[in-house]
């Protein structure tokens, strides 16, 4: 849904570019921490010699939860750049769905909030309802029609 422009203050403009800005440029940070952290480990793990069987599946565990966390970590990122475009926009603040106002509290939690919590809520209702459609429709795929 298209979102009329609205107007706000300099000054709230400002803060609301403030507190994006803090916040990309702490999760690059957090980003780049943990490659580098992955990269080292990675380093040193394949210059020693692995015990066995055991650890390295608990290091492959934990490489793929390192993995996962910078992927939500660049996801944000992404996230951010879009809010800093609506906040260019005049959009910022509005839900992409109704067009209602984005509680302040919410903003604050997640300042790059695109949905009011109402509509969050249903949009994630939609999601939810499609995985557990499509885990049926593999699920009957794989093991065939169920007899009854």
């Amino acid at each position: 849904m298209s979102t009329p422009t609205h107007r706000i203050t300099n000054d709230r403009y400002q803060e609301l570019r403030r507190i994006l800005e803090v916040r990309r440029l702490e999760m690059a940070g957090e980003v780049k921490d943990k490659i580098r952290l992955v990269r080292t480990e990675g380093g040193l793990m394949s210059t020693r010699r692995v015990a066995d069987v055991t650890e390295n599946s608990e290091t492959d565990i934990q490489d793929d939860i390192e993995f996962a966390l910078i992927q939500m970590k660049a996801e944000t990122l992404t996230k951010i750049s879009a809010a800093l475009g609506r906040l260019e926009e005049g959009t910022y603040g509005y839900c992409y769905e109704c067009g209602a106002e984005i509680a302040e509290q919410r903003l604050r939690a997640l300042p790059f909030a695109a949905r009011c919590k109402d509509c969050e809520e249903v949009r994630e209702n939609e999601q939810n309802r499609e995985r557990v459609l499509e885990s049926r429709i593999k699920a009957v795929a794989l093991f065939g029609t169920p007899s009854i």
